[in-house]
């Protein structure tokens, strides 16, 4: 099954008197780049949540964010303030004030609850609180959230692995494409290096005939397309093999985008006929926007 990068998924959950929102979603990235965004007074909860997060996940760019509050009932003394922490991040943003207008640049007052967005500012009247047993309560919330997650990336996954499988049906279109024109090529190219071996010899006194021939074959074999045909179709049944496993193959499709485009490259560059060079830079196309799509295979 092939696995997306792209993903999102969302889940509230409450224990230990308090409730919170889970909020995670991830695009491509070619290792694994995990963000927290996670109250820091629940003592061990971020290194924990890591942990399960690189257990789940093997690449991608993922954003996690968590919002703890007080349930309803006990939402008269959930939170209040710290001064100490209010007063420091005032006297910032009066600071960037001051010097936005000494250079003539105008910034928007904050609003009082941008300012309570602030870390710190809001204290969440768990300071001198045990916050194991909502830091236990928290993690075992965190599977369901992830089994949501997984199944939003299988899905995108899913989805991605049916375009790649077009691509790679037109790619193999293509290869028989070239294949015909390099058979229809094949005479018209003994024909013509014919012509030029009489020509040479025509105008070349004392040339040895069948060094020039030898020249001449020599050149035929450097614009055979047979090998990068061959390996073309060899790497169409690789990427098919890669589509029906299980796990993370997108560092495997990376580097079979790198040969694919290698191959077709090559085939350009020795063609030597319109046909046929016609079909190459199809090729390239159709490789090009399959790299882009397996930049987001896992």
């Amino acid at each position: 099954m092939t696995i997306s990068m792209t993903g999102f998924a969302a889940r509230k959950g409450q224990g230990a008197g308090l409730t919170w929102a889970w909020d995670i979603r991830s695009v491509n990235g070619k290792g694994l780049d995990l963000r927290l965004r996670v109250p820091d007074w629940i003592d061990g909860l971020e290194l924990a949540l890591r942990a399960e997060l690189q257990r789940a996940l093997s690449r991608g760019n993922v954003s996690l964010s968590l919002k703890v509050s007080r349930e309803a009932a006990e939402s008269g003394d959930a939170l209040r303030i710290n001064q100490a922490t209010l007063r420091a991040v005032l006297g910032a943003i009066a600071t960037v004030g001051s010097a936005a207008s000494e250079t003539a640049v105008a910034l928007a007052a904050p609003s009082p609850m941008e300012v309570l967005g602030f870390r710190g500012v809001l204290d969440s009247g768990w300071a001198d609180e045990d916050t194991a047993p909502l830091r236990a309560a928290i993690l075992a919330d965190l599977p369901p959230l992830l089994a949501d997650f997984a199944a939003m990336r299988a899905a995108e996954g899913a989805a991605l692995a049916a375009v790649i499988a077009a691509q790679l049906d037109r790619i193999d279109d293509l290869r028989a494409q070239a294949c015909a024109a390099t058979e229809a090529r094949r005479a018209t190219q003994a024909e013509t290096l014919r012509t030029q071996l009489a020509r040479l010899l025509d105008h070349s006194d004392g040339a040895d005939p069948q060094r020039v021939a030898q020249e001449l074959a020599l050149i035929a074999v450097k614009t055979d397309v047979t090998e990068e045909l061959d390996r073309l179709a060899a790497h169409v049944g690789a990427a098919r093999a890669l589509l029906g496993e299980t796990g993370p193959v997108g560092r495997k499709f990376d580097f079979l985008m790198q040969e694919f485009m290698r191959e077709a490259n090559t085939l350009c560059s020795k063609s030597q006929d319109l046909a046929l060079t016609r079909i190459g830079l199809d090729l390239k196309t159709v490789i090009d926007q399959m790299r882009e799509q397996v930049q987001n295979v896992e």
